[in-house]
């Protein structure tokens, strides 16, 4: 029955997104041709694509029974389709976005987040996050920005100009601070004090701080549990994670760091804040396990 029900669900999911992106596709088509009066009305409508794509996997995640999620709120009466919000959250799973999108659906305005540059290449979802603005990144080494000094600050260009973008109509940007997804033998090479986390990268959250500074009405601090153990996305979609918990807390963002007169300046301010989020969160947090195959 699990099995079936993972097959309903990929095929669901799949088809969705094809479907979706059809008129994404022209719209992005149109869009360079269009006056520039018109072209942001559009761009925010082509939004409603994404409202789309969430509000039908929300649909699935009901029909089809893949999971209960209990969400404990903070503050949540100021939230509003009218704001613009960053979002962080612990990762564990590629499910972590199903379950983010899905549950602050119609509470804040769609979730745009940080793409790695490889995802270019997926067919439909790679050109759909582009035409959206999504950011994407590329992390350089040092040894690769020695060899080519022109890829420093890459990412910080990328992310400003993907919150002009976003300022033209209310905007949420998820950022999962620590970069890829937890495990253990990633925590361990890290040598961090966090007991359930990996480090927080403050860069590309501190970019989207400066970009949307006196825009950005509050920060969203996300806590996904998975109390049976983490599930794979495809233990998910066949529904054998039974239980979810999130902790959504809305939170004032400092105005030091927003307004700041120097990058280095806001990364003083910043990193102790973070960092005292994330020992918040690690308490919160039980020991790390996979769900069971």
């Amino acid at each position: 029955m699990s099995l079936l029900k993972g097959i309903l669900a990929a095929v669901f999911i799949g088809t969705i997104t094809i479907l979706v992106c059809l008129p994404l596709f022209v719209a992005g088509i149109i869009r360079p041709i269009l006056p520039q009066r018109l072209k942001s009305p559009l761009s925010h409508r082509m939004d409603w694509i994404i409202d789309a794509w969430v509000g039908s996997n929300r649909w699935l995640i009901r029909v089809l029974a893949l999971t209960k999620v209990n969400i404990t709120w903070e503050d949540a009466e100021s939230l509003s389709l009218q704001h613009w919000y960053v979002v962080v959250c612990n990762h564990q799973s590629w499910s972590d976005i199903l379950l983010l999108q899905t549950n602050l659906f119609r509470h804040i305005p769609p979730l745009k987040f940080f793409t790695k540059q490889q995802l270019l290449w997926i067919p439909f979802l790679g050109t759909a996050l582009w035409l959206l603005g999504f950011p994407y990144v590329k992390r350089a080494s040092k040894s690769q920005i020695s060899k080519n000094p022109k890829l420093k600050g890459g990412d910080k260009r990328s992310t400003l100009e993907a919150c002009e973008g976003f300022k033209n109509h209310p905007t949420s940007v998820l950022n999962f601070l620590e970069g890829t997804r937890f495990t253990p033998d990633k925590r361990e090479s890290q040598r961090t004090n966090f007991h359930h986390l990996l480090k927080p990268r403050i860069g590309g959250l501190g970019y989207v701080l400066g970009g949307l500074n006196d825009q950005l009405h509050k920060m969203l601090d996300v806590t996904i549990i998975y109390p049976e153990g983490t599930p794979s996305f495809w233990q998910f979609l066949k529904g054998e994670c039974k239980q979810v918990d999130m902790l959504i807390q809305c939170r004032d963002i400092p105005e030091p760091i927003r307004f700041f007169e120097s990058d280095r300046e806001q990364r003083k301010l910043l990193g102790p804040w973070i960092d005292g989020l994330w020992q918040e969160k690690d308490h919160r947090l039980p020991p790390y396990r996979e769900l069971a195959a």
